[in-house]
Protein backbone atom coordinates (compact mmCIF):
# COMPACT_ATOMS: atom_id res chain seq x y z
CA UNK A 1 0.00 0.00 0.00
CA UNK A 2 1.39 3.59 -1.13
CA UNK A 3 2.57 5.03 2.07
CA UNK A 4 0.59 8.26 2.92
CA UNK A 5 -2.49 7.07 1.98
CA UNK A 6 -5.51 7.56 3.97
CA UNK A 7 -6.82 4.39 3.23
CA UNK A 8 -4.72 2.29 5.65
CA UNK A 9 -6.79 -0.29 8.39
CA UNK A 10 -7.84 1.17 11.15
CA UNK A 11 -6.91 -0.47 14.72
CA UNK A 12 -8.69 -0.84 17.69
CA UNK A 13 -7.37 1.80 20.95
CA UNK A 14 -7.63 0.28 24.07
CA UNK A 15 -9.34 3.04 26.06
CA UNK A 16 -7.00 3.19 28.92
CA UNK A 17 -3.27 2.12 29.24
CA UNK A 18 -0.70 3.74 27.36
CA UNK A 19 0.22 3.35 23.98
CA UNK A 20 3.04 4.25 21.38
CA UNK A 21 2.81 5.99 17.70
CA UNK A 22 5.47 5.90 15.38
CA UNK A 23 5.15 8.84 13.01
CA UNK A 24 6.05 8.69 9.46
CA UNK A 25 9.14 10.14 7.52
CA UNK A 26 6.55 12.76 5.96
CA UNK A 27 5.81 15.78 8.01
CA UNK A 28 4.50 13.34 10.26
CA UNK A 29 0.96 13.51 8.75
CA UNK A 30 0.34 10.11 7.81
CA UNK A 31 1.36 7.67 10.81
CA UNK A 32 2.35 4.65 10.86
CA UNK A 33 -0.17 1.80 12.68
CA UNK A 34 -0.24 2.24 16.24
CA UNK A 35 1.53 -0.45 18.37
CA UNK A 36 -1.65 -1.31 20.22
CA UNK A 37 -1.66 -2.89 23.83
CA UNK A 38 -3.58 -5.35 24.84
CA UNK A 39 -6.95 -4.20 26.67
CA UNK A 40 -6.77 -4.60 30.32
CA UNK A 41 -9.61 -6.49 32.34
CA UNK A 42 -11.49 -7.19 29.36
CA UNK A 43 -12.41 -3.92 28.15
CA UNK A 44 -13.65 -3.58 24.80
CA UNK A 45 -11.65 -2.27 22.13
CA UNK A 46 -12.32 1.42 20.61
CA UNK A 47 -12.15 1.79 16.89
CA UNK A 48 -11.85 4.36 14.71
CA UNK A 49 -14.55 6.50 14.86
CA UNK A 50 -15.39 8.16 11.14
CA UNK A 51 -16.05 5.94 8.23
CA UNK A 52 -14.00 4.85 5.36
CA UNK A 53 -13.25 7.52 2.61
CA UNK A 54 -15.26 5.75 -0.03
CA UNK A 55 -17.39 7.06 -2.81
CA UNK A 56 -20.71 6.67 -0.67
CA UNK A 57 -18.34 9.12 1.75
CA UNK A 58 -18.07 12.05 -0.96
CA UNK A 59 -21.60 11.39 -2.01
CA UNK A 60 -23.36 11.93 1.42
CA UNK A 61 -21.31 14.29 2.31
CA UNK A 62 -21.32 16.96 -0.44
CA UNK A 63 -25.99 15.80 -0.06
CA UNK A 64 -24.96 16.61 4.02
CA UNK A 65 -23.52 20.11 3.07
CA UNK A 66 -26.57 21.01 0.52
CA UNK A 67 -29.41 20.04 3.66
CA UNK A 68 -26.95 22.37 5.70
CA UNK A 69 -27.56 25.16 3.00
CA UNK A 70 -31.67 24.72 2.62
CA UNK A 71 -32.87 23.43 5.99
CA UNK A 72 -31.19 26.62 7.59
CA UNK A 73 -33.02 28.92 5.04
CA UNK A 74 -36.07 26.75 5.45
CA UNK A 75 -36.55 26.44 9.14
CA UNK A 76 -35.31 30.14 9.46
CA UNK A 77 -38.40 31.44 6.84
CA UNK A 78 -40.79 28.79 8.57
CA UNK A 79 -40.46 28.23 12.11
CA UNK A 80 -40.32 31.96 13.01
CA UNK A 81 -37.80 31.57 15.75
CA UNK A 82 -35.73 34.18 13.52
CA UNK A 83 -31.56 33.38 12.87
CA UNK A 84 -30.73 33.42 15.99
CA UNK A 85 -33.65 30.98 17.80
CA UNK A 86 -33.16 28.87 14.77
CA UNK A 87 -29.41 28.92 15.96
CA UNK A 88 -29.76 27.68 19.28
CA UNK A 89 -32.53 24.98 18.41
CA UNK A 90 -30.12 23.52 16.12
CA UNK A 91 -27.24 23.85 18.52
CA UNK A 92 -28.91 22.07 20.90
CA UNK A 93 -29.82 18.85 18.73
CA UNK A 94 -26.00 19.15 17.54
CA UNK A 95 -24.42 18.86 21.38
CA UNK A 96 -27.04 15.58 21.69
CA UNK A 97 -25.96 13.94 18.95
CA UNK A 98 -22.27 14.54 19.41
CA UNK A 99 -23.32 13.36 22.92
CA UNK A 100 -24.87 10.27 21.85
CA UNK A 101 -21.59 9.92 18.84
CA UNK A 102 -19.12 10.33 22.19
CA UNK A 103 -20.22 7.56 23.58
CA UNK A 104 -20.27 4.77 20.99
CA UNK A 105 -17.51 2.54 20.76
CA UNK A 106 -16.89 2.64 17.14
CA UNK A 107 -18.37 4.16 13.63
CA UNK A 108 -22.22 4.17 13.45
CA UNK A 109 -23.32 5.25 10.65
CA UNK A 110 -27.08 6.68 11.77
CA UNK A 111 -25.07 9.16 14.60
CA UNK A 112 -22.34 9.91 12.82
CA UNK A 113 -24.04 11.22 9.94
CA UNK A 114 -26.86 12.70 11.74
CA UNK A 115 -24.24 14.15 13.76
CA UNK A 116 -22.41 15.47 10.43
CA UNK A 117 -26.43 16.30 9.19
CA UNK A 118 -26.75 18.94 12.36
CA UNK A 119 -23.38 20.21 11.89
CA UNK A 120 -23.32 21.52 8.24
CA UNK A 121 -27.30 23.58 9.39
CA UNK A 122 -24.89 24.80 12.35
CA UNK A 123 -21.86 25.84 10.66
CA UNK A 124 -24.17 27.41 8.24
CA UNK A 125 -26.06 29.51 10.56
CA UNK A 126 -23.17 30.68 12.31
CA UNK A 127 -21.73 32.22 9.20
CA UNK A 128 -25.51 34.08 8.21
CA UNK A 129 -25.24 35.62 11.67
CA UNK A 130 -22.21 36.97 11.39
CA UNK A 131 -23.30 38.04 7.75
CA UNK A 132 -26.92 38.84 8.51
CA UNK A 133 -27.08 40.03 11.84
CA UNK A 134 -23.94 41.33 12.71
CA UNK A 135 -22.61 42.62 9.44
CA UNK A 136 -19.86 41.59 8.89
CA UNK A 137 -18.43 41.10 5.22
CA UNK A 138 -18.38 37.93 3.72
CA UNK A 139 -14.34 38.73 3.18
CA UNK A 140 -13.86 38.56 6.55
CA UNK A 141 -15.50 36.50 8.10
CA UNK A 142 -14.45 33.56 5.21
CA UNK A 143 -10.56 34.94 6.71
CA UNK A 144 -11.61 34.14 10.07
CA UNK A 145 -12.95 31.18 9.56
CA UNK A 146 -10.06 29.93 7.35
CA UNK A 147 -7.46 31.00 10.24
CA UNK A 148 -9.87 29.20 12.81
CA UNK A 149 -9.95 26.15 11.04
CA UNK A 150 -5.75 26.40 10.61
CA UNK A 151 -5.10 26.95 14.44
CA UNK A 152 -7.50 23.55 15.22
CA UNK A 153 -5.08 21.90 12.42
CA UNK A 154 -2.06 23.11 14.30
CA UNK A 155 -3.17 22.44 17.34
CA UNK A 156 -4.76 18.81 16.36
CA UNK A 157 -1.22 18.06 15.01
CA UNK A 158 0.82 19.35 17.80
CA UNK A 159 -0.99 17.58 20.52
CA UNK A 160 -1.73 13.96 18.42
CA UNK A 161 0.93 14.01 15.70
CA UNK A 162 -1.19 13.35 13.28
CA UNK A 163 -4.85 14.79 11.02
CA UNK A 164 -5.26 11.52 9.50
CA UNK A 165 -8.91 10.51 9.80
CA UNK A 166 -8.27 6.98 10.52
CA UNK A 167 -6.50 7.86 13.97
CA UNK A 168 -9.97 8.95 15.12
CA UNK A 169 -9.76 6.48 17.91
CA UNK A 170 -9.73 8.73 21.27
CA UNK A 171 -11.74 11.05 22.62
CA UNK A 172 -9.08 14.06 21.90
CA UNK A 173 -9.04 13.70 18.61
CA UNK A 174 -12.90 13.06 18.34
CA UNK A 175 -13.03 16.48 19.72
CA UNK A 176 -10.68 18.02 17.32
CA UNK A 177 -12.16 16.00 14.14
CA UNK A 178 -15.55 17.76 14.84
CA UNK A 179 -14.25 20.89 15.93
CA UNK A 180 -12.50 20.94 12.47
CA UNK A 181 -15.80 19.69 10.94
CA UNK A 182 -17.55 22.76 11.82
CA UNK A 183 -15.05 25.39 10.93
CA UNK A 184 -14.97 23.97 7.52
CA UNK A 185 -18.95 24.27 7.29
CA UNK A 186 -18.06 27.73 8.39
CA UNK A 187 -15.31 28.29 6.40
CA UNK A 188 -17.58 26.62 3.33
CA UNK A 189 -20.72 28.57 3.71
CA UNK A 190 -19.08 32.30 3.90
CA UNK A 191 -16.60 30.92 0.64
CA UNK A 192 -19.52 30.00 -1.34
CA UNK A 193 -21.67 32.67 -0.70
CA UNK A 194 -18.89 35.05 -1.34
CA UNK A 195 -18.60 33.92 -4.79
CA UNK A 196 -22.02 33.48 -5.60
CA UNK A 197 -23.56 36.26 -4.57
CA UNK A 198 -21.09 38.94 -3.66
CA UNK A 199 -18.93 38.91 -6.60
CA UNK A 200 -21.89 37.87 -8.32
CA UNK A 201 -21.40 35.11 -10.09
CA UNK A 202 -24.07 32.86 -10.00
CA UNK A 203 -25.07 29.48 -8.14
CA UNK A 204 -24.36 27.46 -11.17
CA UNK A 205 -21.11 29.27 -12.28
CA UNK A 206 -20.04 28.98 -8.50
CA UNK A 207 -20.89 25.04 -8.01
CA UNK A 208 -18.60 24.20 -11.47
CA UNK A 209 -15.82 26.28 -10.06
CA UNK A 210 -15.54 24.33 -7.14
CA UNK A 211 -15.91 21.07 -8.75
CA UNK A 212 -12.97 21.70 -10.95
CA UNK A 213 -10.88 22.87 -7.91
CA UNK A 214 -12.01 19.28 -6.56
CA UNK A 215 -10.85 17.86 -9.53
CA UNK A 216 -7.81 19.61 -9.86
CA UNK A 217 -6.95 18.62 -5.69
CA UNK A 218 -8.56 14.67 -7.17
CA UNK A 219 -5.39 14.90 -10.06
CA UNK A 220 -2.84 16.45 -7.75
CA UNK A 221 -3.35 13.44 -4.78
CA UNK A 222 -3.75 10.53 -7.79
CA UNK A 223 -1.41 12.02 -10.22
CA UNK A 224 0.95 14.09 -8.39
CA UNK A 225 1.13 12.05 -5.13
CA UNK A 226 -0.14 15.32 -3.31
CA UNK A 227 -0.28 13.61 0.72
CA UNK A 228 -3.32 11.79 1.33
CA UNK A 229 -4.65 13.92 4.71
CA UNK A 230 -4.06 17.12 3.40
CA UNK A 231 -5.75 16.85 -0.40
CA UNK A 232 -8.65 14.95 2.45
CA UNK A 233 -9.02 18.21 4.36
CA UNK A 234 -8.67 20.38 1.16
CA UNK A 235 -11.50 18.70 -0.52
CA UNK A 236 -13.60 18.14 2.69
CA UNK A 237 -13.78 21.90 2.61
CA UNK A 238 -14.53 22.68 -1.06
CA UNK A 239 -17.45 20.00 -0.95
CA UNK A 240 -19.13 22.47 1.53
CA UNK A 241 -19.73 25.29 -0.74
CA UNK A 242 -19.94 22.75 -3.67
CA UNK A 243 -23.10 21.38 -1.91
CA UNK A 244 -24.23 24.87 -1.09
CA UNK A 245 -24.21 26.52 -4.26
CA UNK A 246 -26.02 23.29 -6.09
CA UNK A 247 -28.52 23.59 -2.97
CA UNK A 248 -29.27 27.39 -3.44
CA UNK A 249 -29.27 26.68 -7.60
CA UNK A 250 -32.13 24.14 -6.96
CA UNK A 251 -34.30 26.00 -4.61
CA UNK A 252 -33.97 29.45 -5.00
CA UNK A 253 -36.41 31.24 -6.82
CA UNK A 254 -35.76 31.53 -10.90
CA UNK A 255 -35.42 35.69 -10.34
CA UNK A 256 -32.67 34.96 -8.44
CA UNK A 257 -30.18 32.59 -10.42
CA UNK A 258 -31.84 29.58 -9.11
CA UNK A 259 -34.44 26.56 -10.40
CA UNK A 260 -36.91 27.64 -8.19
CA UNK A 261 -38.01 24.29 -6.17
CA UNK A 262 -38.27 26.23 -2.84
CA UNK A 263 -36.31 25.04 0.66
CA UNK A 264 -39.59 22.26 1.11
CA UNK A 265 -38.67 20.35 -1.89
CA UNK A 266 -35.00 20.34 -1.80
CA UNK A 267 -34.31 19.87 1.77
CA UNK A 268 -36.85 16.49 1.47
CA UNK A 269 -35.37 15.00 -1.54
CA UNK A 270 -31.38 15.28 -0.09
CA UNK A 271 -33.27 14.05 2.95
CA UNK A 272 -34.44 11.13 1.79
CA UNK A 273 -31.58 9.79 -0.06
CA UNK A 274 -29.47 10.93 3.13
CA UNK A 275 -31.47 8.38 4.54
CA UNK A 276 -31.71 5.67 1.91
CA UNK A 277 -27.99 5.46 1.61
CA UNK A 278 -27.44 5.39 5.56
CA UNK A 279 -30.03 2.97 5.88
CA UNK A 280 -27.76 0.72 2.85
CA UNK A 281 -24.41 1.55 4.82
CA UNK A 282 -25.92 0.14 7.97
CA UNK A 283 -26.71 -2.86 6.39
CA UNK A 284 -24.09 -3.69 4.30
CA UNK A 285 -20.90 -1.79 6.39
CA UNK A 286 -19.44 -0.68 2.90
CA UNK A 287 -18.00 2.16 4.62
CA UNK A 288 -16.43 -0.32 7.88
CA UNK A 289 -12.72 -0.67 7.84
CA UNK A 290 -12.58 -4.60 6.14
CA UNK A 291 -10.12 -5.58 10.07
CA UNK A 292 -13.54 -4.20 12.16
CA UNK A 293 -15.38 -6.46 9.80
CA UNK A 294 -13.53 -9.64 10.47
CA UNK A 295 -13.70 -8.95 13.51
CA UNK A 296 -17.05 -8.56 14.34
CA UNK A 297 -17.69 -11.27 12.06
CA UNK A 298 -15.50 -13.39 14.28
CA UNK A 299 -17.19 -12.53 17.42
CA UNK A 300 -20.66 -13.52 16.04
Amino acid sequence: MPHGSQDVFRFPLAPSGPMTYETSGTAGLSPTPPTVRPAAGGHRLRWNKVPEVTAYFWVIKVLCTTVGETAADLLNEKLGLGLTGVSLLMSVLLVAALAVQFRTSAYRPGVYWLSVALISVVGTLISDNLTDNLGVPLTTSSTVFGLALAVVFAVWFRRERTLSIHSIDTVSREAYYWLAVLFTFALGTAAGDLLAERMDLGYWVSAVLFALAITAVAVARFALGLNAVLSFWIAYVLTRPLGASAGDYLSQPTGDGGLGFGTVVTSVLFLAVIFGLVVFLMVTRRDVAETEREVAASVV
